[in-house]
């Protein structure tokens, strides 16, 4: 039975069910062809952040999984019945036309006299069809909807051509966020490239003499991390909560090797406590403990405020007659260095653990502290052209969400967009 309408629709659109917005799909065995290769998109083949299918597996029919019988065209819709609150969401791109889905998803093939395919996919999109989806849930550990529950769900019908222009805009979104996306990627590894340069050869052309740290110019030290700190300090052991008088900061807090002030947890101290653990501009936050992708985890505090720190954290202040703390923080955060410093890591069966004396232990280079900030310099260039870009693809994310609403539900008119 359909449920309820959720919300006031426009005279000109009517109101349905998914299922009668769609047409009947097959299923296909690919263990009948043996010897020939299909594409194969299993349950965890479709990103819920880009809402594509972004993993599809070429896989010989004789080796076909018992689930995998969802014959799928061009423009069907797909729709995670397995724990559908993480929204897997996507639609089928020319490329994978004929390939096999998993049972884990309903297979929505739109009838193109009354739906177009790309609106609902946006409809199955917003919180409204979520929320009803997570509402039909059955089982705790394997939680899941049946396709039934699915093509049962209201489903409001625009005129076709309606359709087709809140389609369009919303796909004309998804493809600038894609855009953005692409830019932060390649920006990304164009900084990892020049800061893997300026840490091997620096910038004054220099030859370079073979250390145990690898390459460098010649002009260059290789000295222990430890002989160039003025503190290597353990944070505070108490539990963090959503009330107190100073925040608290945790390894959430360390993004992209900055520190920053959301999604923060407060903790009740005396003022002693306050002034020994105390962070100050320029201090790096090492993350000591925690699983071996995250141990070695490192951010620079360069923002206002008055924060704390755990005691996962180990706070390093360096001697800036010596080493530039940004300099550190730079290097620290290059794939080759984070490789390094999980090699130093003492591991148990979940956790891996570097100590302050083993870090203090750890060789880096020394330029000229003149050198060390013209690399710097450098490094903050790149940085600002990927905040800038990462700040874009929020704004474009946000945009998404708001035109998903308001388009679906009709409260912003096309008008508004010039159709």
């Amino acid at each position: 039975m359909m449920n309820s309408k959720p919300y006031p629709l426009p005279d000109t659109w009517t109101e349905s069910t998914i299922g009668k917005a769609v047409v009947k799909t097959k299923q296909r065995d690919p263990r009948k062809k043996p010897d020939e290769v299909f594409q194969y998109v299993d349950v965890s083949a479709v990103s819920n952040t880009s809402f594509k299918i972004t993993g599809a597996t070429p896989t010989l029919g004789s080796e076909a999984p018992s689930r995998a019988r969802k014959a799928i065209e061009t423009d069907d819709v797909l729709f995670a019945t397995v724990r559908p609150t993480l929204k897997r969401i996507a639609l089928v791109p020319s490329e994978l036309d004929g390939a096999i889905a998993s049972t884990g998803y309903c297979v929505l093939r739109c009838d193109l006299t009354k739906t177009e395919p790309g609106f609902l996919y946006s409809f199955l999109l917003t919180d409204h069809f979520n929320a009803r989806m997570a509402g039909l849930e059955r089982g705790a550990s394997y939680p899941a909807v049946r396709d039934s529950d699915v093509t049962a769900s209201w489903f409001p019908l625009p005129p076709l051509p309606e359709q087709k222009k809140i389609a369009h805009i919303l796909s004309m979104v998804q493809r600038a966020i894609e855009m953005e996306e692409r830019i932060i990627q390649t920006t990304t590894e164009l900084k990892k490239a020049i800061m893997h340069k300026l840490f091997t050869e620096g910038l004054r052309n220099e030859p370079q003499k073979q250390t145990e740290i690898g390459l460098v110019p010649e002009s260059w030290e290789v000295v222990e991390l430890g002989d160039m700190l003025s503190l290597a300090q353990y944070g505070m052991s108490v539990k963090g909560n959503s009330e107190g008088n100073y925040p608290i900061l945790r390894m959430t807090n360390q993004v992209d090797g900055q520190i920053v002030d959301r999604n923060l947890q407060y903790v009740e101290i005396s003022d002693a406590d306050y002034a020994k653990f105390k962070v100050e501009r320029g201090d790096i936050l090492f993350n000591r403990t925690n699983s071996l992708d995250l141990v070695g985890r490192t951010a620079i505090f360069d923002i206002e405020g008055e924060f704390l720190f755990a005691s996962y954290l180990i706070r390093l202040r360096t001697n800036d007659r010596q080493l530039d703390p940004f300099f550190l923080n730079s290097y620290f955060n290059t794939d080759e260095i984070q490789a390094r410093l999980k090699s130093i890591a003492t591991r148990a069966i979940s956790q891996s653990n570097i100590s302050a004396s083993r870090l203090k232990g750890f060789p880096v280079p020394k330029p000229s502290l003149e050198e060390q900030k013209e690399i710097v310099a450098q490094a903050k260039v790149l940085e600002r052209k990927l905040a800038v870009h990462r700040y874009q693809l929020e704004q474009l994310k946000d945009l998404f969400r708001t035109l998903l609403h308001e388009l679906i539900t009709a409260k912003t008119c096309l008008n508004v967009f010039g159709f």
